[in-house]
């Protein structure tokens, strides 16, 4: 991966996109979002993953971010509140939490920043009927 100055902050340019970086939104993703994207994004994909192997269908999953952050030192990310929304018919909330439970220890993303970043993740489930 290469990053190359741009007027405004920096532009990747990937296999099928271009993502241009910048501490200004007006002008790109801006670097704290990235991180909390990449960590939100795995952590969801490995959840994912575990669901299907167990054959668990879900109809959506949605994931929101809540970021704190320390305005004192550098305004480093202190903590992450990832909460998944899952929507699907005859769920088990308590199979779901387990399953998130292995995507946690099994998401290089979250494992790359436990140490330095608290990540929380709490999981809403949505039973939908037939009608």
């Amino acid at each position: 991966m290469k990053l190359t100055m741009k007027q405004h902050g920096f532009r990747i340019d990937l296999p099928h996109q271009t993502l241009d970086i910048d501490g200004d939104e007006t002008f790109g993703i801006r670097p704290y979002q990235l991180m909390v994207s990449s960590i939100a994004g795995c952590s969801a994909s490995v959840f994912r993953k575990v669901m299907e192997k167990q054959r668990l269908e879900i109809d959506d999953m949605e994931v929101l971010t809540e970021v704190e952050r320390d305005e004192q030192a550098a305004n480093r990310i202190t903590k992450i509140t990832l909460t998944y929304i899952v929507r699907g018919f005859h769920l088990d909330k308590e199979q779901l939490e387990k399953n998130l439970q292995l995507a946690h220890k099994n998401c290089s993303m979250v494992q790359s920043v436990k140490d330095s970043i608290d990540i929380v993740e709490q999981l809403e489930v949505i039973h939908l009927n037939h009608y």
